[in-house]
């Protein structure tokens, strides 16, 4: 389940990668998975156009650090002639892959013939791989869906154009554009998908806890398992993957993280991102994280509600302090 894996010349120390999310997966973000165990992280999505211009902002999306390599900056656009020189201008930077997005659902990059677009028109998708891998310096890699819609599922031939361009691994999110991030995700295209490659697959899409990676690999074949939305305030997910991974057919469950483990990832998150960010825009980042670190605990939702409101991370910490101490007293009343 759990081994090395080779995508290009860059040698991941596991198969589990932490997939890019708009607004999420920040350097502080992936650093902390990479503590847990993520053998890859990936920026978030970077506008090609927007590198090509010398954005600040575009630009700033690829920050890393040596703690984090393997690291994969993913682009997306419609041109090629931009795609290829944003792959260009971004593995003169201190990155480990190139990750072409043909997969995002948002209106405002579909509209424009990027993400999942890309998906309707095989052939001319083929040109954009093939002039991204030209200029890159570094393995290029895809991240796709099951196609646009029920009636357009093109990931095969996608996937078969990815490999005749020199494209080094393709990762896929087992839905279609259609459904978003709605409905179930069906597995059997990343199956299919790793049947008619021989460039490493990766599988996406409704991972979200250690059970559901062993049956991911087991189920599909998958060379390996990128995690989005499950990694959101649960970082540990890795952790837990990889301990029923090395329980093999023991079947032990992986401990689930303790009140106090919570409490501390917590305030590690925020303090790496006041050390990262500032105090003030880390206050106001963390908001998005507090749901994920506390679903399901009692009184979570005024946690969270206070959390909004708080203006400075030392506000913060004194509210999850107080909420773990209140959480932590009640258990040990039971």
């Amino acid at each position: 389940m759990i081994r090395q894996l080779a995508i290009g010349k860059v040698v991941m120390e596991n198969n589990l990668i932490q997939a890019p999310l708009a607004g999420y997966t920040d350097l502080a973000f992936r650093l902390l998975v990479r503590e847990f165990g993520a053998g890859l992280t990936v920026s978030e999505m970077i506008s090609a156009e927007g590198v090509v211009r010398s954005g600040a902002r575009s630009l700033a999306l690829a920050e890393t650090c040596p703690e984090e390599r393997p690291f994969a900056v993913q682009i997306f656009g419609a041109r090629p002639e931009a795609m290829a020189e944003a792959a260009r201008i971004l593995s003169e930077k201190p990155i480990d892959l190139i990750d072409i997005n043909m997969g995002c659902p948002v209106p405002k990059v579909v509209r424009n013939g990027g993400g999942a677009a890309l998906l309707k028109d095989p052939k001319e998708a083929g040109r954009l791989m093939r002039a991204v891998v030209a200029a890159s310096r570094v393995p290029v890699t895809i991240k796709i869906r099951a196609g646009w819609d029920d009636r357009t599922k093109t990931a095969l031939d996608v996937a078969s154009e990815a490999e005749d361009a020199g494209i080094s691994a393709v990762t896929v999110h087992a839905r279609t554009r259609l459904q978003g991030f709605s409905g179930r995700a069906d597995w059997r295209i990343i199956a299919a998908v790793k049947e008619a490659v021989s460039i490493p697959v990766i599988g996406n899409g409704d991972v979200l806890s250690a059970e559901d990676a062993r049956r991911m690999f087991e189920e599909t074949g998958c060379d390996g398992i990128m995690i989005g939305r499950g990694a959101i305030g649960n970082p540990w997910i890795y952790r837990e993957i990889i301990a029923l991974s090395r329980a093999g057919t023991r079947g032990d469950a992986p401990s689930p993280p303790s009140i106090i483990e919570r409490r501390d990832v917590m305030l590690r998150h925020l303090g790496m991102l006041a050390g990262l960010r500032g105090e003030i825009h880390a206050a106001r980042l963390f908001r998005k994280y507090a749901g994920g670190y506390t679903k399901g605990l009692p009184g979570s939702a005024d946690l969270r509600a206070r959390v909004n409101c708080a203006r400075t991370c030392g506000e913060i910490v004194n509210l999850i302090r107080q909420y773990f101490d209140r959480t932590l007293q009640s258990v040990i009343a039971e």
